[in-house]
């Protein structure tokens, strides 16, 4: 549905990094098809379920209910070519990016964000 790069506080404790790539799947495409039984959750709201190996402790991918998509981290997708499309939540940016991509204060309207843009 979706993919780009995440500057919220929640990506960046979580990924231990200043952005966080994304691509956002509906829910009904994702299927865990080996270690379900190894997944942890862990949310600190109702917006965000993220999932991790209980073995090594890796980021897996995070439920978002309310929008009915889910977050698989890019960076574990074997063939898959993230294509970022958009900045999310650019108003939390620790570090800027010029890189001609649409810059969204939260979300886009459509993920229910207000759709606000901000400047490159």
């Amino acid at each position: 549905m979706f993919a780009g790069y995440c500057h919220c506080a929640d990506c960046q404790a979580w990924s231990a990094a200043p952005i966080n790539a994304f691509s956002l799947w509906k829910s009904d495409s994702v299927r865990i098809t080996k270690g379900e039984a190894e997944l942890g959750t862990f949310n600190k709201t109702e917006h965000s379920y993220r999932k991790f190996c209980k073995r090594c402790g890796g980021h897996v991918m995070t439920e978002h209910p309310r929008m009915r998509l889910i977050d698989v981290y890019a960076n574990l997708l074997r063939g898959y070519r993230h294509q970022p499309t958009l900045h999310a939540n650019y108003a939390s940016k620790m570090v800027s990016v010029r890189d001609g991509l649409p810059k969204y204060s939260d979300l886009p309207a459509e993920l229910g964000g207000s759709g606000e843009m901000l400047p490159d």
